[in-house]
């Protein structure tokens, strides 16, 4: 019986080590069109002439920076993320939790109801991921017409309860609602205010 127990306390020490290795801490800042990558930059002019009221962004993440260009397009509002060189990485849409097949949001809040003492959903997007084997004009087709198609993605920002204190977390879910990736959100930059 003490032969089980030390395996089992081994185990979940690894286990949790395992989901520390898991947080990556992100940061989002809003940035001027000329730091805009310039590749990206005239992907958007030729690609999304049709759009408005852009914003240009940069995040930071413990691992890596990625470029978002925000704006609205037939009444949806899309994100746009390119890589520091300015390649297209995926799409964004932001959408309400009805949007979401019902067999996939149960599977995504039976993780969250296991995951967190308590929390709140503040954002829900649906995410088309730009793969090496699709052609770039597939993908852009697909995000415009809002397919729900097996390759895309549900990304959530949620206010969440672990322990004893409130985060912000970015989790990543597939079509199906099962658990891919979590970041942990840091509150936005307020360099810009002097006191």
């Amino acid at each position: 019986m003490m032969k089980y127990s030390k395996f089992l306390l081994c185990l979940a020490f690894l286990w949790g080590l395992a989901m520390q290795g898991q947080n990556k801490y992100e940061r989002e800042y809003r940035i001027r069109k000329s730091q805009f990558p310039e590749k990206a930059h005239q992907f958007i002019a030729e690609q999304l002439s049709e759009a408005r009221r852009i914003r240009f962004y940069r995040e930071t993440d413990s691992s890596n920076i990625s470029y978002e260009a925000k704006f609205k397009k037939d009444k949806l509002h899309y994100s746009v993320e390119f890589d520091e060189k300015g390649q297209l990485e995926d799409i964004e849409i932001l959408i309400n939790q009805i949007d979401i097949p019902s067999e996939s949001f149960s599977n995504i809040r039976q993780y969250l109801d296991s995951s967190f003492h308590k929390y709140r959903i503040r954002r829900i997007q649906q995410q088309y991921v730009v793969t090496s084997g699709e052609k770039l004009e597939t993908t852009l087709r697909n995000a415009f017409q809002n397919l729900l198609l097996p390759g895309i993605n549900y990304e959530l920002m949620i206010a969440g309860k672990r322990a004893k204190n409130y985060m912000d977390f970015e989790i990543l879910f597939d079509s199906e609602g099962n658990f891919l990736s979590v970041r942990t959100s840091l509150p936005p930059n307020y360099d810009h205010v002097l006191y």
